[in-house]
């Protein structure tokens, strides 16, 4: 559990790097090279896809930070996790609920995301 915990908060970390190279960097160390993402909203599959899209993500919602809202829910190599996004000490103003799958070499292949609170208009 310990190291999906460790992977989920990883992948948190990765959404709140704003220096594209340090980003960049963040998701190959975090997310398999093939690693597919999905939600409502978006889908992207591969190192730049994914890295493309925190990025335009930030764009939309410059300023915000994602936390992780309860304890990580893991075994055999998924894990399921509720997130908020929004300014330090507030009510967030999206919050999701995330399922990460790891591979063989320890890193995330796909993220499941769904979306629980959305403001109007994005």
């Amino acid at each position: 559990m310990d190291d999906l915990e460790t992977l989920a908060l990883n992948y948190i970390a990765v959404w709140n790097e704003t220096d594209p190279a340090l980003r960049r960097a963040a998701v190959a160390k975090a997310l398999a090279p093939g690693a597919r993402y999905v939600d409502p909203i978006a889908t992207a599959e591969g190192h730049d896809a994914i890295d493309t899209m925190i990025g335009a993500v930030q764009g939309q919602f410059p300023g915000l930070t994602m936390t992780m809202l309860g304890p990580v829910d893991a075994h055999h190599a998924q894990a399921r996790f509720t997130w908020g996004l929004g300014q330090p000490g507030a009510e967030p103003l999206v919050v999701g609920f995330d399922v990460i799958e790891r591979g063989a070499d320890g890193r995330i292949t796909q993220v499941l995301g769904f979306l629980d609170k959305v403001p109007a208009g994005a």
